[in-house]
């Protein structure tokens, strides 16, 4: 197995079972990634698109992962999407837009 996938699968279970226990839902990863329809890294989390990256260069994680799963979540047919990327010494963030932040902020307070 290539290296890099044997990271990004690592990452995306961990991210999974992280999940698990704060939310209290059943994160577990999606398979088929890289479909033309492809509707993110994670399911089981309600209304959204998880996308999940463990890269070296974070910069370049936070260009590319926010806009891919927020097209994802339209594939999915969600209002949200997020990426949750994995910083060396295992700690993680979830980074989405500014435009799907507001979104999100307009809703939680209307």
């Amino acid at each position: 197995m290539n290296r890099q996938k044997a990271k990004g699968d690592r990452a995306e279970r961990e991210a999974a079972a992280l999940l698990c226990d704060l939310l209290g839902v059943p994160a577990r990863r999606q398979l088929g990634a890289g479909r033309a329809d492809d509707v993110g890294d994670i399911h089981g989390v309600p209304q959204t698109v998880i996308q999940v990256a463990d890269w070296q260069d974070l910069a370049q994680a936070v260009r590319i992962k926010p806009v891919a799963a927020e097209v994802q979540a339209v594939h999915a047919g969600v209002p949200w999407g997020v990426a949750m990327l994995r910083l060396r010494g295992g700690d993680w963030r979830v980074c989405m837009t500014v435009d799907a932040w507001a979104a999100m902020w307009r809703e939680a307070t209307s």
